[in-house]
């Protein structure tokens, strides 16, 4: 996630970013220019069609369109970054139960070995869930000094969490904790697996195909039908208007895209691993 100042805009209006929806989309505009030069060139200098013509009323459809692809992508930017904003209060409810479980155990457990185990096992689940959104591979020993092997071929965050329970479930039954304080802990680690399954739907469950596909489709006939009904209005003056349109309704779609999947690798997805190293650092003060 890009970190930046909000207060000082001026600045990022004259910088140009490598996530900026520009660089990505340049050689496209450059494209839709070529195309609406040569559509203006015909129209004026080789039909050397009357300003009264019919095409010149294709202006009264786009005025139409304008307000419905307006809400579409209204909608479109909004329901994405609902994605990424509940994606991040997730992270953050993981961050306050990893917390809240700590501090707990730290005043539950006395023996030291005990809190050693968790000061490694907490942690551990925020960094395995972040791997496991990421699809990334997990080194099959995690720590040495603790009886923890990952199996790849089962859900990882599940085994640490089953760790955690397991565990619990042993200081009961050895009568280091009783049985009200079992069910307080168990409440924090269940909150562990409602906030897993909760990310695994934002991930597994994309805008639906035939809505995206549409709007894209709808951009692009939008696009290429603007300098027909535009270039008696603009002349050559067209190219650069409708360059600017489609650079502006591309940008909404590609954000849209970049944002509604927030476990990724992109410059604007969420800090998990930062985040995950905070979860480290809180857990091992408290414990």
């Amino acid at each position: 996630m890009i970190s930046y100042n909000p207060k000082v805009w001026f600045t990022y209006i004259f910088t140009f970013h490598r996530s900026d929806s520009f660089r990505k989309l340049f050689p496209f505009v450059l494209i839709i220019a070529a195309y609406s030069g040569v559509i203006a060139y015909l129209e004026i200098e080789y039909f050397k069609l009357e300003e009264t013509s019919h095409v010149r009323n294709l202006s009264v459809i786009h005025t139409t369109l304008g307000f419905v692809i307006s809400l579409l992508l209204a909608y479109r930017i909004n329901s994405a970054y609902d994605r990424w904003w509940e994606g991040r209060k997730l992270w953050g409810s993981l961050v306050n139960n990893c917390r809240n479980l700590a501090i707990k155990l730290s005043a539950i457990l006395k023996d030291e070995k005990d809190l050693a185990y968790f000061r490694k096992l907490i942690p551990a689940y925020g960094s395995i869930l972040n791997k496991h959104l990421k699809d990334e591979e997990t080194s099959k020993l995690l720590f040495e000094d603790v009886d923890l092997v990952i199996n790849h071929h089962k859900h990882r965050p599940n085994q640490i969490a089953k760790m955690l329970f397991q565990k619990i479930n042993d200081l009961y039954v050895s009568h280091k904790i009783t049985g009200d304080q079992l069910i307080i802990l168990n409440s924090e680690i269940q909150s562990f697996t409602d906030i897993c399954g909760a990310c695994e739907r934002i991930k597994n469950t994309p805008i639906p195909y035939s809505y995206s596909t549409f709007i894209k489709k709808f951009i692009f006939l939008f696009v290429l039908t603007l300098p027909f009904a535009y270039v008696f209005t603009l002349g050559y003056y067209v190219v650069p208007v409708v360059s600017f349109v489609f650079y502006v309704l591309a940008s909404i779609e590609l954000i849209s895209e970049e944002i509604e999947e927030p476990f990724g690798y992109d410059d604007n997805d969420l800090p998990i691993t930062k985040i995950t190293q905070n979860i480290k650092k809180h857990v091992e003060e408290l414990l």
